[in-house]
């Protein structure tokens, strides 16, 4: 199978799903703004071939440049796991003829209010919502819906742009910073825990599930630099507080009709145990999640995908044998990374649990801490027991110390 994979090397994680491809026998086609000696390695190596654009968002060119491979090489399949370039991927599917979301079916996956408008018919909870083009139509939003409220892009990805408001002065400050967004959804704030339901389907059938839980939610985090995020995949899914998620996960997923592939859903659960939606998309989560993910199982997820969407089945045995959490650093201070406290005693400790450690190393610049989840590097821990899975995230997020200076 001839499989044409959009941006095989960016993201980072993009380069993994590119080499999972290769690893299940696809004969994998790269095609990207990036020059193929930029490519990371491990995505250079799996290609046989790399077609370099000038620019993904410019359709009509990467349209041509399609066309003319396809002419001379079959294609069977096009994959993107990017989330700005998949209606490229659908429009290009379309116009090839291959199997796959068409451009309908992906636009409910982009569109955060069409997404709502449809699960709102099926009967499904999504939190009260608008969507908004105009400055005008926020105020309204506000108006009809009520503080608290979040205001988010309708086609954004993670927390990029969103916002908690708590009141008319809050949003006063808030609506400048999104003059550069399009069209915004204006939504009820959920008080709630928040959670992800992660699936690799195919033929439409649910072949992996993954449900992870957020600590504390993704926008407290943005919201607070002294936060070190968790992302915790959990081990036992079968668990009574975790079923109303799974069967609005699975709700969604037959609403929106997806059928080959990753998805990753967020809802909430609430303090009286309702279940709330909160947004979907047909892509793997971000921020080394599947990473988290294959650490709890022991598998290799990006091959069970590439397994999936090529072979309609997932030949690897999976099993869910840990708690994984993922604890995401920030360091104190300004500049180059100077040294860090804690890292000697928490191996000590529960070195025997650590799956991974990935900090920038001494004399790195620190990232800014706002514009990517990974911040200054990341720990993950693992254990089969849940309690005790908590207790080392939370000792590597309060006891782990980063400087810059």
């Amino acid at each position: 199978m001839n499989v044409l994979m959009i941006s095989p090397g960016y993201p980072a994680e993009m380069a993994f799903f590119t080499r999972g491809l290769a690893d299940v026998g696809a004969t994998v086609i790269g095609l990207g703004d990036q020059p193929a000696f930029a490519l990371p390695e491990l995505a250079r190596d799996a290609l046989i071939h790399h077609l370099p654009v000038g620019s993904l968002a410019d359709e009509g060119a990467v349209a041509g440049v399609v066309h003319e491979l396809a002419r001379r090489v079959p294609i069977d399949r096009v994959e993107c796991l990017w989330e700005p370039y998949m209606i490229l991927a659908a429009k290009l599917r379309e116009s090839l003829g291959l199997p796959g979301l068409t451009v309908g079916q992906t636009v409910p996956f982009r569109d955060k209010e069409r997404m709502k408008l449809l699960l709102d018919a099926a009967g499904l909870r999504t939190p009260r919502h608008a969507g908004t083009a105009t400055v005008a139509g926020v105020w309204a939003a506000a108006e009809q819906i009520g503080f608290p409220l979040i205001v988010k892009p309708v086609d954004g990805a993670g927390s990029a742009d969103t916002y908690r408001v708590d009141s008319i002065g809050e949003l006063n400050d808030v609506l400048p910073m999104l003059r550069h967004v399009p069209q915004v959804s204006v939504e009820e704030f959920v008080d709630g825990e928040e959670f992800t339901y992660d699936t690799i389907c195919a033929d439409g059938r649910v072949l992996f599930e993954n449900i992870c839980w957020y600590r504390p939610r993704p926008l407290a985090a943005k919201s607070h630099e002294w936060i070190s995020p968790v992302t915790m995949a959990l081990r036992d899914l079968d668990a009574p507080d975790l079923q109303g998620g799974r069967a609005l996960g699975a709700a969604v997923l037959e609403v929106l009709g997806f059928r080959d592939g990753f998805t990753h859903m967020e809802w909430y659960r609430k303090a009286d145990g309702e279940v709330v939606f909160g947004e979907i998309g047909a892509r793997p989560p971000g921020g080394r999640t599947v990473d988290v993910m294959n650490y709890a199982t022991d598998a290799d997820l990006f091959a069970a995908w590439a397994d999936a969407v090529t072979n309609g089945r997932i030949s690897q045995p999976i099993e869910r044998r840990y708690n994984a959490a993922s604890v995401f650093k920030r360091a104190n201070g300004a500049g180059r990374i100077t040294h860090s406290e804690g890292l000697d005693r928490l191996l000590a400790q529960y070195g025997e649990h650590v799956a991974a450690i990935d900090l920038l190393p001494v004399g790195a610049h620190r990232r800014d801490w706002r514009a990517t989840l990974i911040s200054d590097g990341m720990v993950i821990v693992r254990h089969p027991d849940l309690s005790t899975t908590v207790e080392i995230a939370d000792a590597f997020a309060t006891d782990l110390q980063m400087y810059a200076g």
